[in-house]
């Protein structure tokens, strides 16, 4: 038996996001996920662990059904910015359960704004209003354009109406979309004016604290909230009066309860989880009228969907190398003759 785990570094990465091309990858992973959610209890599942400081949180996110294993280290550190370093940094490794060996250990942070935006265009499938064609992007940092596009090539929306506290990084992602010549951005001067007649309200600012980026005095009826940056405990977005008049999906409720913005709320305000919500969609949206929130924080299964994924196309294309992790030797009960 080999071994040899394959490893994908960002290139690879890159190089199997190339062949598979922006547009499509949204798509595909979105069904993975879909796919995955609908056998929820397949799925051996817990809480991410988390260590934390003031400054920023590290998170090891694990899943398993019968066949493999997943976990993500990820971190959050909005201050590295200062540093010249990501805020978000992730690695991953998928392995069989038969035998405990690792198949692959790979690059995740481009793979996490990815496997993000491909579950909130899966929510907003299931939540916003059919006919959106707006969406305002409050928070333009690393994860913006993933979002963007997105939406774009999944829900058909062109319009987009960004805010963010440093104009550069609204500057920064019109830069980087410029090619999309059917993709409109337009910078606004305040949360507000970004939130106003929008159809789809994307939320994904970095800060650790309990902030208001949104009130209830802007909300308007039928909107969806696509809350991506309140993600750790201490880290929210919405004011709790926006969660009062809303319509709330998670995708798993015990971590949600920790970590989303329904940590602001006692433990019997209503949530629907996303399992749910893929085998009876009359318990989302049931009128224009309805506002909708998902409630992201993202979960491990989340990851497993993607790396399982990403696996099967480096095989397939022969993408990565095989590297030495797992000491291999003549007699299974010898490990001490590899260092003699």
């Amino acid at each position: 038996m080999n071994n040899k785990v394959l490893f994908l570094d960002v290139q690879n990465i890159i190089k199997i996001i190339k062949i598979i091309g922006i547009k499509n990858i949204f798509e595909d992973v979105k069904n993975e996920i879909k796919k995955d959610y609908l056998h929820w209890d397949d799925f051996q599942k817990s809480s991410r662990t988390v260590n934390d400081i003031k400054e920023g949180v590290i998170e090891l996110m694990p899943i398993s059904n019968n066949e493999k294993y997943s976990f993500k280290y990820v971190n959050g550190h909005p201050k590295n910015i200062n540093y010249n370093l990501p805020t978000i940094m992730a690695f991953g490794m998928l392995s069989s359960m038969e035998t405990g060996i690792p198949l692959l250990l790979g690059e995740m942070t481009i793979l996490t704004a990815i496997r993000t935006a491909s579950t909130s265009v899966l929510l907003a499938e299931l939540l916003a209003r059919k006919n959106s064609k707006t969406m305002a992007v409050i928070g333009n940092g690393c994860q913006s354009e993933f979002q963007i596009l997105a939406f774009h090539y999944v829900l058909g929306i062109n319009n987009f109406k960004l805010y963010d506290i440093d104009i550069n990084a609204s500057r920064k992602l019109i830069k980087n979309l410029s090619k999309y010549t059917d993709i409109i951005c337009t910078i606004c001067s305040s949360t507000e004016e970004a939130v106003k007649n929008s159809d789809i309200i994307t939320t994904i600012t970095a800060d650790k604290k309990n902030s208001i980026i949104i009130n209830e005095l802007m909300l308007e009826l039928g909107q969806h909230f696509n809350a991506v940056g309140g993600d750790c405990h201490g880290k929210t977005e919405l004011s709790k009066k926006i969660l009062d008049k809303s319509i709330v999906v998670v995708e798993y409720e015990k971590q949600t309860r920790i970590e989303g913005e329904i940590q602001q709320m006692d433990s019997t305000f209503p949530i629907i989880e996303l399992k749910d919500l893929l085998n009876n969609h009359l318990l989302g949206r049931k009128s224009e009228q309805d506002v909708t929130i998902f409630d992201s924080v993202g979960f491990a299964l989340e990851d497993y969907s993607i790396l399982n994924y990403i696996y099967k196309i480096a095989i397939e294309n022969n993408i990565g190398e095989y590297i030495d992790i797992i000491p291999k030797f003549n007699d299974p009960k010898n490990l001490f003759e590899l260092i003699i």
